[in-house]
């Protein structure tokens, strides 16, 4: 049986009645296939039905063949081993004790046919450029990034025919990331992807988008389904302005139609008046105009009527896609001030740094995982102390970090900023927030039920909207719970920061849209380069 993903009728709610699906329907098959959607679609909601974590309110999701999933928050014990994140720590010890003689019969039937099990692993675990990463070593010495391809590497050794990768290039550098790459080229099984990473989205098949509850397919890679999408709002467009001219023109015709009735009323009345023809004519005559016009305005209302609805039905396929706006005069720092300065720094990795950053600058950190750029961030921040040397931060600081910990799950959006900034006002801080998108009753959710996006841009509305208003914005990879459409927000937003910033980030396309000044790489020393 070919490999398959086959969604039926699926409707998904979640408790509190909100609706995520209704009566979706579509096949993936063999393939790469990307899904995109705004934040709060439902592409991780999707693929947790996929794998069974969450079941479906009414339909059903069937997968033909074995199944593999790398979630994105994927989350490893620090003690636990190498080879048991593999799923093949119990086939080295079987195979370890008979080495050592046993003959139980139940080592031989955990063993099978994989007697060459650290091979096998070893096979799957380098070219993924893991080949330092021993089998018995712990977790919690391996990076994020490490982490990310371990867990790769035990889907890739239970050979799925289905494998679904959610942000999977999160926390990885430019060569891991491409190592990834690499997989997914020769994938040739099932792979339903969910990224904003536009390089992974160049090498899919086809593009699954979610939008309103709904699923459509688009062949080709992400940039030929961005101009399948394009021509299909230019032609929208147009038929949006044909429906507008329409309703206009119906318009004119019904006041027109209108005009010749009140005519004719006043001609009959005249008529009537001056008693010019027989009463029983005149009688006869009114009413076959009453008839008539009533015919005629009916007929022309019904034209209008008709205009309205292609016209609403031309709005719709308009796509609003709403954008942040920040437009915070208090984050502004003339160009000559200096907003930080660093001397003769040491980090706990022993990195060594000097840096002054002054107003408006955009600062990029670049480097391999590992190399210190969270620990500088976060030593900049205050969070962790240098080793040696000084840091001095002259204007307000605020750190956006890679695991959005700063907001408080348990309370709303709204009052997570009311934290940060408490003498505003509730209107002032509910208008803030509609700069974020999060209007009316969106700005009372709690905060653990926010997908990665919604989270990421309440975290980033509550740091712009906390009081003092940072003048310094420092960010930890700020794409990695993003969708495309809010990478491009976020870099549009980011452009109208008035203050100054430091990014590390491996994702050079949304580095490029923040006009950076000055780019450093981070290697156990600071220096200047140009990607």
């Amino acid at each position: 049986m070919s490999p398959a993903i086959h969604i039926s009728d699926l409707t998904f709610t979640w408790p509190d009645g909100e609706p995520v699906f209704e009566g979706l329907d579509f096949v993936i098959g063999p393939g790469r296939t990307a899904l995109v959607g705004a934040n709060g679609a439902g592409k991780s909601t999707l693929l947790r039905l996929v794998t069974g974590a969450l079941t479906p309110t009414r339909g059903t999701v069937r997968v033909d063949g074995t199944l593999g999933y790398l979630p994105q928050d994927l989350t490893l014990d620090a003690g636990r081993r190498v080879d048991d994140v593999l799923g093949i720590a119990a086939t080295r010890r079987a195979l370890a004790a008979v080495e050592r003689g046993a003959t139980d019969e139940a080592l031989f039937a955990a063993i099978g046919d994989d007697w060459g099990v650290d091979d096998r692993a070893r096979e799957t675990l380098d070219p993924l450029g893991l080949h330092h990463v021993d089998l018995d070593r712990p977790v919690g010495a391996l990076s994020g990034g490490e982490a990310v391809l371990l867990g790769l590497a035990g889907q890739l050794l239970r050979r799925p025919r289905v494998l679904l990768l959610d942000e999977p290039t999160n926390n990885l550098d430019r060569a891991s990331r491409q190592r990834l790459y690499e997989t997914v080229t020769a994938w040739s099984g099932v792979l339903l992807v969910i990224s904003h990473d536009r390089e992974l989205l160049e090498l899919v098949d086809q593009v699954a988008e979610l939008r309103d509850g709904a699923a459509r397919l688009f062949g080709g890679t992400f940039s030929e389904y961005e101009a399948a999408l394009a021509a299909e709002q230019e032609a929208a467009q147009r038929a949006l302005r044909a429906a507008e001219g329409d309703v206009r023109r119906q318009k004119r015709e019904l006041a027109d139609a209108h005009v010749k009735l009140a005519r004719r009323v006043r001609y009959g009345q005249k008529m009537w008046d001056t008693k010019r023809e027989p009463k029983a004519v005149m009688a006869e005559r009114k009413r076959q105009a009453q008839v008539s016009a009533g015919k005629h305005r009916g007929l022309h209302e019904d034209r209008l009527a008709g205009a309205r609805e292609r016209l609403a039905t031309a709005e719709e396929a308009i796509r609003d896609d709403a954008t942040i706006r920040v437009d915070l005069p208090a984050t502004a720092v003339p160009a000559a001030r200096r907003v930080l300065s660093v001397r003769a720094a040491v980090l706990r990795n022993g990195a060594r740094f000097d840096l002054d950053v002054y107003g408006r600058e955009r600062v990029a950190l670049l480097g391999a995982n590992g190399t210190g750029k969270t620990t500088l961030l976060a030593t900049l921040a205050g969070r962790l102390p240098a080793a040696s040397g000084t840091i001095e931060v002259d204007v307000p600081l605020r750190l956006l970090p890679q695991r959005l910990d700063v907001l408080d799950d348990g309370l709303s959006i709204v009052e997570n900023v009311r934290r940060l900034a408490p003498a505003a006002d509730e209107n002032t801080i509910r208008a803030r927030l509609a700069r974020f998108l999060f209007r009316g009753a969106r700005a009372e959710q709690p905060v653990g039920s926010l997908s990665g996006g919604e989270r990421f841009r309440a975290t980033l509305a509550a740091l712009l909207l906390a009081e003092p208003a940072p003048q310094l914005l420092l960010l930890d990879e700020p794409t990695n719970n993003l969708d495309l459409a809010s990478v491009r927000q976020l870099g549009e937003a980011l452009a109208a920061y008035r203050g100054s910033l430091v990014v590390a980030s491996h994702d050079l396309p949304f580095l490029h849209t923040l006009g950076i000044t000055r780019w450093i790489t981070l290697d156990g020393v600071f220096r200047g380069v140009r990607p």
